[in-house]
């Protein structure tokens, strides 16, 4: 795996330090997770962002439950429960 450096206030750094040394991981461990966990937080806030946005629009939102309830048909499709 190839690195490269970032630049980060000296704050930044003691709290990167404090979090490695009590999970017990490297920094850059620390930070890869930190980064995929804000990656994830951002998706779902554009997720909610988009939803809040299509029920402004009556018919779009309209067109979404319409569809849902032709999925939703497809639970019942014969198929044995495990």
């Amino acid at each position: 795996m190839t690195t490269t450096t970032i630049r980060v206030s000296t704050q930044t750094h003691r709290t990167l330090t404090g979090l490695a040394q009590r999970a017990g991981l490297p920094m850059a461990e620390v930070v890869e997770q930190a980064i995929e966990l804000y990656r994830r937080q951002r998706m779902l806030e554009e997720a909610n962002a988009a939803y809040a946005a299509l029920r402004q629009d009556a018919t779009a939102w309209a067109e979404l439950q319409a569809e849902r309830t032709v999925w939703d048909a497809t639970v019942g499709d014969g198929l044995q429960k495990v």
